[in-house]
């Protein structure tokens, strides 16, 4: 149900710059000199001297600075995370509608709740193992796939994108988008670390991070179940928040830590890039010793072609053919001093067979007589009266019947 409100008649119109600066009146002479008591976070100290922070508790914060000829006498250095008491005034800045309190004094209350929370999870943690360096996983020497997880619109991906582009390496980025700051940050995160572990086991690497921010900004990565899901990741991480001068509970957890996120893309791609310089001098070395093997071949080269072999080619097969022919003379007469004695030798063996040879006894008149086995008769007694032999003569044989036998 609508309620309809009702319009003052005649109506009292302010410009924006009117109700600004009433409220800046309004503010400041009703807050002209206050105690304000709360936790520093966003600490900032320029150049010039000046800081700059927010004054927070639990449900609310307020703008602070404290200038460079106040803030020289303290004796402490404030920082994010402390529980300080200041006093001051409140102003306005009616240009942006801000407010804040223009701080003339400070002095040091304790710690913040923020900060205890944070050093109660670093000491449990510790406790427990998961800073121990025999957990840390290597960071691979050659990426090829590297998953980052990091909100899309921020500076991060940004920052890491350039990096890879400067290098000029060729490699594969896969970018979960998350929250990383806000009450769903952890759970995204955390949840982000478990997926691509799950469904992406070939990165080489994680870089989990963000740009710099208050302590306030950066809380997600102090948190338990983001430091516990980077401990149980079996893919390497870096951890990159970008904020150089603190930690977080993430850098202490992860595999490596790297002061911001473009840090990190140079650390994981330090080695790649290295290879390829390396790549290039063994490549230049690989040339250089190729043309040095061209010169001395080429020179090997000169020399043969200046040689006798191809200068003067019809000279050396002169000096062959006449080789071969004194070679083949010098075989000829020893193929005939070899059959010459052949020849003889078989002549004498000719002979010395020729002696003792059957044939050269019956020459001499002599007969062999066999039985109707054909088997030579040695013996009268191996015949009898009325057998057929066989004779055989120098030349011709004839049969015989024995009609006689002694």
């Amino acid at each position: 149900m609508f309620e309809t409100l009702e319009y003052n008649n005649p109506r009292l119109v302010y410009t924006v710059t009117q109700i600004s600066n009433e409220i800046k009146f309004i503010l400041e002479d009703s807050y002209q000199a206050v105690w304000v008591q709360g936790e520093i976070s966003n600490f900032k100290l320029y150049n010039s001297g000046h800081m700059y922070f927010n004054i927070k508790d639990t449900n609310a914060q307020i703008k602070a600075v404290m200038f460079q000829n106040v803030n020289i006498g303290l004796v402490f250095v404030p920082e994010d995370g402390m529980k300080v008491l200041v006093y001051g005034k409140v102003s306005s800045y009616p240009k942006y509608g801000d407010y804040q309190i223009i701080v003339n004094h400070m002095e040091q209350y304790g710690r913040g709740e923020l900060y205890e929370s944070y050093e109660r999870l670093k000491k449990q943690l510790k406790d427990e193992g998961l800073f121990d360096d025999v957990s840390k996983k290597p960071i691979p020497n050659l990426v090829n796939k590297i998953g980052v997880v990091t909100s899309q619109d921020g500076a991060a991906i940004y920052d890491i994108l350039k990096v890879i582009d400067n290098l000029n390496v060729n490699v594969e980025v896969l970018i979960y988008p998350v929250r990383v700051q806000g009450k769903d940050a952890e759970k995204e995160i955390t949840q982000a670390i478990q997926y691509l572990n799950e469904h992406h086991k070939n990165l080489d690497v994680l870089l989990v991070g963000r740009g710099g921010g208050s302590v306030e900004d950066l809380s997600a990565f102090n948190t338990e179940s983001v430091a516990r899901a980077i401990f149980a990741s079996k893919i390497p991480i870096v951890s990159c928040v970008g904020h150089e001068l603190d930690f977080t509970i993430t850098d202490f957890v992860a595999d490596m830590r790297a002061s911001t996120p473009s840090t990190a893309a140079e650390i994981v791609l330090r080695n790649r890039n290295n290879m390829k310089e390396r790549v290039e001098f063994l490549k230049k070395s690989i040339i250089d010793a190729v043309n040095f093997m061209l010169g001395v071949y080429s020179e090997k080269f000169d020399r043969f072609a200046s040689s006798r072999a191809l200068t003067s080619p019809h000279l050396i097969y002169e000096d062959k053919t006449s080789y071969i022919k004194k070679l083949n003379s010098s075989l000829l007469k020893n193929i005939d001093k070899i059959f010459e004695s052949k020849f003889k030798n078989l002549k004498n063996i000719s002979h010395e067979l020729n002696i003792v040879s059957p044939l050269s006894v019956l020459k001499r008149g002599f007969s062999i007589c066999f039985d109707r086995d054909n088997k030579i008769v040695k013996d009268s007694k191996n015949i009898d009266i009325g057998d057929d032999v066989n004779v055989k003569l120098f030349s011709g044989n004839f049969t015989a019947k024995i009609v006689v036998k002694q």
